[in-house]
């Protein structure tokens, strides 16, 4: 599943916020008309939080694909890749994050999510390929609005 947008900064101002990204982090970034809806420990954060800077290769994250999922950071090289991996049963997956600094200071987000060892690929690509697209919308448009926000 691939996906792509544009951000109106460059990529050394974008990065932080997906390094902080993630479940018992800095949570998912959604826009304000869709968080009010859920409960405010759900709520992504709106700022960059300096503890949560720290991100390295190996390091394991939460994931919300279950109580006990988890992502690998595999490769990590700022501002430009940030690749998750994890396996959930007999699938392998990863999570690519690419960024690509554009003309006039903006960034070309690209997000690919691979998966390995799935039973069922077409409704995989179907089903999963809604969710995806819903959740990395919302992603855009959370991005996007606390990018406005900044100082």
């Amino acid at each position: 599943m691939d996906r792509a947008f544009t951000l109106s900064a460059p990529p050394d101002v974008v990065w932080p916020w997906f390094v902080q990204l993630g479940k018992r982090r800095a949570g998912w970034y959604l826009p304000r008309s869709v968080e009010r809806f859920m409960p405010s420990g759900r709520r992504g954060i709106r700022y960059l939080d300096s503890e949560l800077q720290g991100l390295a290769v190996g390091d394991v994250i939460p994931d919300w694909g279950g109580k006990d999922a988890t992502f690998e950071v595999a490769i990590l090289a700022a501002p430009h890749a940030l690749v998750h991996i994890s396996t959930r049963g007999n699938v392998a997956l990863s999570w690519a994050i690419t960024l690509t600094e554009r003309p006039a200071g903006s960034t070309r987000m690209h997000l690919r999510l691979r998966l390995g060892g799935v039973k069922h690929e077409r409704l995989a690509e179907a089903g999963g390929g809604f969710v995806d697209w819903l959740t990395i919308d919302g992603l855009a448009a959370g991005l996007r609005e606390r990018l406005r926000e900044l100082p």
